[in-house]
């Protein structure tokens, strides 16, 4: 490597490690109490869902080998789609390899320089890049804030709009004014896309998310879900009408030049998608667990945020006391994500705590007596500096 590649990582590490922001990865053993992940119904583990994805694995093989359009396309992702668009009732549905390149996919292949695109502040990073990338004219409103939105959809003259936004937001956990997105769509002859990876199996009927069993593919033409969260294994999908997936099959690159998804990913998926509509009982655990923990740690004082999904962050300012509280509840056996800007704004680093159908009571005690040990510790630091 050439000296000045090497001072420009090496400024770039400085930069980061001076700001508290630089990242690790973490290797979590299973003893360690988990507040972290997304998975939020318990189904990487279900030993159903386990032996699916081994059948097919024996069935199929340990890979798809190709693309969707050569070789890679098989069955058992006719199925997932099938049943997938069934889910959310839509006409068609489109497998992505991941929830990322699901949304650059539809973004890159949907807009051009003709298009403006008009995005929630806090989106997920993989839309904001995705508009980068598709030379549209790209601008941000404030957080679900309709009066912002409607003004920017009033003074653009492109000819195609496009309102794109999270459906529960990954790091606040709030969620999406849907019904003011598609009237505010509607009126400026914009189409809305919706991504909702925090939402499906968690929210809505039978588990379909906060937009399939309210609103059809007439207000919300685009809806991105991923597989990786509520369901338990990996990858993402889009679903809607046939000519938008026909569109995406032609014209999405990050669809057409990489390997379809591992067929026993597949058939994992679509037992985890059969669990997920026929037990209800385990979004009931996972609410009363959001409801007991979100109870519990306001009578306790905690800065929760206003949020009644799995996603409950507590609003620590700043990342040096963000990553003390995440150290001192690893030393107890509990493991929750420390997310610091540029994932949030800065200011508003915070314990992003997940919870899942799995956790007990107990669990969840733990936790929060860890995080009133750190209560009272700060308190004390404070009093005697």
């Amino acid at each position: 490597m050439s000296k000045a590649w090497q001072q420009r990582l090496a400024d770039a590490r400085a930069d980061r490690q001076q700001a508290n922001r630089w990242r690790t990865r973490q290797g979590v053993e299973n003893s360690t109490l988990g507040f972290a992940g997304n998975d939020y119904l318990g189904l990487a583990q279900d030993p159903r869902v386990c032996e699916a994805q081994a059948a097919g694995a024996r069935r199929y093989g340990a890979g798809a080998g190709a693309s969707h359009l050569v070789s890679g396309h098989l069955t058992v992702h006719d199925a997932l789609e099938e049943g997938l668009a069934r889910w959310t009732g839509r006409e068609r549905a489109l497998l992505f390899s991941t929830g990322y390149m699901a949304n650059l996919g539809v973004l890159q292949a949907l807009a051009d320089r003709h298009t403006a695109i008009f995005q929630d502040r806090l989106n997920h990073a993989s839309l904001i890049d995705g508009a980068a990338l598709s030379d549209a004219r790209s601008r941000r409103f404030h957080h679900r804030d309709a009066i912002d939105l409607e003004s920017l959809l009033a003074r653009s003259e492109c000819t195609h709009k496009l309102v794109v936004s999270d459906g529960v937001f990954s790091m606040d956990g709030d969620i999406a004014d849907i019904a003011t997105l598609v009237e505010a769509s509607q009126q400026h002859n914009a189409w809305l896309m919706i991504d909702d990876a925090h939402g499906v199996g968690v929210l809505g009927d039978n588990g379909s998310g906060c937009v399939a069993s309210t609103w059809s593919s007439t207000e919300v033409p685009i809806l991105v879900g991923t597989l990786g969260k509520a369901l338990g294994t990996a990858g993402a999908f889009v679903a809607g009408d046939a000519e938008l997936i026909e569109h995406l099959i032609q014209f999405s690159r990050s669809y057409i030049y990489t390997t379809a998804q591992p067929p026993a990913i597949a058939a994992a998926t679509l037992k985890a998608l059969e669990i997920v509509q026929s037990e209800p009982e385990l979004r009931a655990q996972l609410n009363a667990n959001i409801a007991y923990f979100r109870r519990e740690a306001l009578l306790l004082g905690l800065p929760l945020s206003d949020s009644v999904t799995p996603i409950q962050p507590l609003i620590l300012g700043d990342e040096v006391r963000t990553l003390r509280w995440a150290a001192q509840l690893q030393q107890r056996g509990i493991h929750v994500g420390a997310i610091r800007p540029p994932t949030v704004p800065s200011g508003e680093a915070r314990l992003r705590i997940t919870l899942n159908a799995g956790h007990t009571r107990d669990h969840i005690d733990q936790l929060l007596a860890a995080l009133t040990t750190c209560q009272r510790e700060e308190a004390m630091c404070l009093t005697h500096a």
